[in-house]
């Protein structure tokens, strides 16, 4: 996987997710979201029984590890060397990582928390040991769950530290934004692919025109996990119809 307004509907559509439990998720909106789909498979992080927020922990590469079974990110390593490379300073790659995440946890019932030192973590993000394109995931899943939606067990994010990198838009595609690239690479990480249509965050190309989500990959996201709860609330809070 690579580059080459929420409101009362929101909330709706959001209860809606939950009242479809395990049952597969509909191509709804194909041209502007599209839930990933592999060997066949919809996944996405299981949800939790409570009907609370799906938190999804994360860590950053401190060492090298290898994952000989996936398809892009094979080997993961410390990032230091990409904000060295960028000159960025020392702090970028982490604002821009809570950026991204709070993008997506403002669009939908899930939360993101980074895991302590040696614990485990759904989401690894690294650089790329051996550099190639600009960014990929890869997802992992349990395929003999019963479930129809299938649970991701592990997600890989990984960058190419050959590249340059930058913290906001110029208009130079030469170099991209950090956090553009994160949340598009987190999207896959909870379970969405490209979507047939552009002119959204989660699509195919990079461009330097909206630096936030944008409606599709919010329908997508709420479509996985619901809406956050903030939204919901706001929804029950609506004066019924007149008769």
């Amino acid at each position: 996987m690579r580059f080459t307004p929420a409101g009362l509907f929101g909330a709706l559509l959001g209860l809606l997710c939950r009242a479809l439990g395990g049952k597969p998720l509909g191509a709804q909106d194909a041209e502007s979201f599209r839930v990933l789909k592999l060997s066949g498979h919809q996944v996405r992080w299981r949800l939790p029984p409570n009907g609370g927020a799906r938190v999804v922990t994360y860590r950053l590469a401190t060492e090298t590890m290898l994952f000989p079974g996936a398809r892009n990110c094979r080997s993961l390593t410390k990032l230091d060397g990409l904000v060295a490379q960028s000159g960025l300073p020392q702090t970028a790659l982490r604002d821009e990582l809570a950026a991204a995440f709070a993008m997506w946890e403002a669009a939908a019932n899930v939360s993101f928390k980074e895991a302590p030192e040696g614990g485990r973590a759904d989401i690894l993000i690294g650089a790329q040991v051996e550099p190639e394109g600009w960014a990929f995931a890869d997802v992992f899943f349990d395929a003999t769950s019963p479930e129809a939606i299938k649970p991701m067990s592990k997600a890989l994010v990984c960058l190419n530290p050959a590249k340059l990198w930058k913290v906001g838009f110029d208009g130079d595609l030469k170099s991209y934004d950090l956090r553009y690239t994160l949340a598009h690479e987190i999207g896959h990480a909870i379970g969405l692919d490209h979507p047939a249509g552009g002119n959204q965050i989660m699509g195919y190309r990079y461009e330097e025109r909206f630096r936030a989500l944008q409606p599709g990959d919010i329908r997508g996201a709420m479509m996985l996990y619901g809406a956050p709860a903030v939204v919901v609330a706001d929804a029950e809070r609506q004066p019924p119809p007149a008769p």
